[in-house]
């Protein structure tokens, strides 16, 4: 079966599809046995009486072959969906505890949450590498979120021009213009001799305060990742002075911590409980000027503790002058699942409730210090 359409649905229908499509042959046959391999464990298949089983490849597949295999077979798209469902949908944890399999995969923020879910579980040689997991998709979330933060805090482009020469200040418009007469008809290109860029406006930068409250339950993952992230970006800028709180039903204080990202996130201790009125009454006493201030309270809002003091809490701040969000999720999706009641009790005496993407915290906290 050479036709690729048909082998999509040989690969989505599986054995079954045998009768009116034929068996898969070749590197076909391969690609049905891995994704057997991952997907046939499913228990949805047994209750449907639906058995999916694969063709003629290898009848038993260790993780190591498996990963090769996939990584042979399929585009790296497909390879990180494969390796996301491994380990978040079958719990297939020796991906990222075994140092064989370690030393085979390809580092994705799939990964990273199983590491950081799993860590505990692992001694020293396999942690060291598993770090190098850690170390690689941070650094890549870093360098593509601290391009947002420099732009949110680098002031707004003025219409003026300017003889400081940036790529981010490039005025096309005018360029394009004042260069038409080097247009060449038969190449259709415009030879630019003299490139104009704007200026920008430069904000007035008061120090403010910026806590980040992170709950470490489990399903806050993917926003203590971003969280971390989001610290270590704003760590430094003029006119900010960041704190980070990790919480459960304890509260620690991580700020010594938030310049590096990757130490911090190997400390975090997920699960446990929740008592996010603690954490933000630890909030309020790291406060100094509370009308130049923003704390950010990443949170499903489930709240193990007592309600009634955590709306006490967040009534006072509001009231004192200082800016509380309240963010149901804090990463690339901006997706959130929380306790709507909980969050509504917390609007209704003052706290921004939402969620955003860290480009959009960042934006939001550049917009109050620079006014």
């Amino acid at each position: 079966m050479t036709d690729p359409d048909l082998e999509r649905w040989r690969l989505i229908l599986g054995d079954p599809a045998d009768g009116c499509l034929g068996g898969p042959e070749g590197e076909a046959a391969e690609r049905d046995a891995a994704l057997d391999w991952l997907y046939g464990r499913d228990e949805e298949l047994d209750r449907r009486d639906i058995r999916r089983t694969g063709g003629s490849g290898p009848s038993r597949l260790t993780t190591v072959d498996w990963l090769d295999g996939i990584t042979r077979l399929f585009p790296k798209e497909t390879v990180e969906r494969l390796q996301r469902d491994a380990v978040e949908r079958y719990e297939i944890t020796d991906i990222v505890t075994d140092p064989e399999v370690l030393g085979r995969v390809e580092p994705n923020p799939a990964l990273l949450r199983a590491v950081l879910r799993t860590k505990h579980l692992m001694n020293p040689e396999v942690l060291r590498l598993a770090r190098r997991i850690v170390e690689a998709v941070v650094r890549d979330l870093v360098e593509r979120l601290s391009t947002e933060v420099r732009h949110s805090f680098s002031g707004a482009r003025a219409r003026r021009a300017s003889r400081f020469r940036q790529a981010r200040d490039f005025d096309a418009k005018r360029t394009i213009r004042a260069n038409l007469g080097h247009y060449h008809p038969g190449e259709r290109r415009i030879y630019v001799e003299t490139p104009y860029f704007l200026s920008r406006s430069r904000r007035h930068l008061a120090q403010w305060q910026v806590i980040l409250l992170v709950d470490q339950s489990g399903s806050m993952l993917s926003s203590v990742i971003h969280s971390a992230v989001t610290a270590a970006c704003l760590w430094g800028l003029p006119g900010v002075r960041t704190h980070l709180v990790a919480f459960d039903t304890e509260v620690v204080d991580l700020t010594s911590d938030v310049s590096d990202p990757v130490e911090l996130l190997m400390r975090t201790q997920l699960g446990g409980g929740t008592d996010i009125g603690r954490a933000v009454r630890y909030a309020s006493g790291l406060i100094e000027q509370p009308r130049r201030t923003i704390v950010a309270v990443v949170s499903d809002f489930y709240e193990g503790g007592s309600a009634a003091t955590l709306v006490r809490a967040v009534r006072d701040l509001c009231e004192q002058g200082t800016i509380v969000l309240g963010l149901a999720a804090l990463d690339e999706e901006a997706d959130p699942a929380y306790d709507r009641e909980c969050a509504q009790r917390l609007a209704d005496v003052g706290a921004w409730v939402g969620a955003m993407t860290p480009g959009e915290l960042a934006a939001f906290v550049a917009e109050r210090v620079g006014r």
